[in-house]
């Protein structure tokens, strides 16, 4: 059985306020709008949706996640130190450990 190929030319207007770019570029463009940026606490409780005591009792503090958190042990998490320090969170590692970590977080 012979297979039969059917050739179309179409041309597809593209808005003025609008670029076509590769999928692989979109996806670096959006890893690279996180790169040297640090939230705070408020930050992260608008990116995650939840209040900073939540996010300290199930993501912050356990040990599981702290001792890859930590900055003092290598991770991306500035825990402070005494009370009116702030906490500061790298944010393109941080949003990264969210994504990777989403199961183990809310079981």
């Amino acid at each position: 059985m012979k297979i039969q190929h059917l050739e179309v030319s179409l041309t597809i207007p593209i808005p003025n306020d609008s670029v076509l770019i590769k999928k692989v570029e979109l996806d670096q463009l959006k890893a690279n709008e996180l790169q040297g940026v640090y939230w705070n606490m408020k930050d992260l409780e608008e990116r995650t949706k939840r209040k900073s005591e939540w996010i300290k009792e199930n993501i912050l503090f356990p040990s599981r996640f702290r001792k890859v958190l930590d900055a003092q042990h290598g991770g991306f998490v500035y825990y402070p130190q005494s009370k009116g320090q702030t906490w500061v969170f790298q944010a393109s590692k941080m949003s990264d450990f969210l994504e990777r970590n989403f199961q183990k977080i809310f079981s």
